[in-house]
């Protein structure tokens, strides 16, 4: 079967339209991510999300909206928790620790299948319905609508929070706002590639992007034109090698366009004129 027949299949066009939507979110926030040191927080909201899946399970068995409103929330308890920067990773880490044994508890009340908890662990894909399909394109306007609002107090706060601050920006307000619509994106992307592979779309081709060029702008678009070509290709290649998951090819595409842009970026800078 070649990809063209693939295609035509409503399970794989639902795949890509959910890897594309991701990616998208993905790349718009990434740079933030990026700027301001919150790797750290991609992976903790990403790896809680199945604490919220766990008691989305017990409580309503609907383990994608309990990833959502766990991750939400997760987001808010690092936003009041590590509000100043030396504090945040230690946050994180108590959180991370206490969440995940709290998701583990969860999911030994849960008596029926587990299989949509731990996919969001390791993703699912091609198994994308279009209930879900339309939950991301509502998060993905959500998100949308929020980076619109945030995005110069928060560019602002990232760069320069002291003077964002004296200048009247609610710098810690932004924060946690930005927190919790990170919590909503990682969800989105732990639906696609899974929460221990989702630093892959929102981190990866933002730190990329930032190898190329210092305007914003550029490096948002970039960003989402990355994590676009890593997700859509990764699914696509997987077609072709059913042997191999997409969470795989995704990975990869990814790494190898933060590589190429690190020798790409080194290039420009050795022949920028002094």
């Amino acid at each position: 079967m070649v990809l063209g027949d693939y295609l035509q299949f409503p399970f794989v066009q639902h795949a890509l339209i959910a890897g594309a939507v991701v990616a998208v979110i993905s790349g718009l926030i990434g740079p933030f991510v990026v700027t301001r040191r919150a790797a750290f927080a991609v992976h903790g909201t990403a790896e809680l999300s199945f604490t919220g899946a766990a008691a989305g399970l017990v409580v309503a068995n609907d383990a994608v909206a309990g990833a959502l409103i766990g991750t939400v929330v997760v987001g808010i308890a690092i936003g009041l928790l590590g509000a100043r920067e030396r504090e945040r990773d230690s946050a994180i880490g108590v959180i991370l620790a206490f969440g995940l044994g709290v998701g583990v508890w969860l999911l030994s009340k849960y008596h029926g299948f587990t299989n949509s908890a731990t996919a969001i662990l390791f993703g699912s894909i091609f198994t994308v319905s279009d209930d879900q399909i339309w939950l991301l394109v509502a998060v993905a306007v959500g998100v949308l609508i929020a980076m619109t609002a945030l995005y110069r107090p928060l560019m602002f706060a990232s760069v320069d929070p002291e003077v964002a601050e004296a200048r009247g920006v609610r710098v810690r307000m932004v924060g946690l706002v930005f927190l919790v619509v990170l919590a909503l994106t990682v969800t989105e992307a732990a639906q696609i590639v899974g929460t221990l592979l989702v630093l892959s779309l929102a981190i990866t081709p933002a730190a990329a992007a930032q190898r190329l060029s210092a305007r914003p702008a550029v490096v948002t678009g970039l960003s989402v034109l990355f994590a676009l070509g890593a997700s859509v290709g990764g699914l696509l290649a997987s077609l072709e090698t059913p042997s191999v998951k997409a969470s795989v090819w995704i990975t990869t595409l990814s790494f190898a366009i933060y590589v190429l842009a690190r020798v790409a970026g080194a290039r420009l800078i050795v022949r920028r004129p002094a």
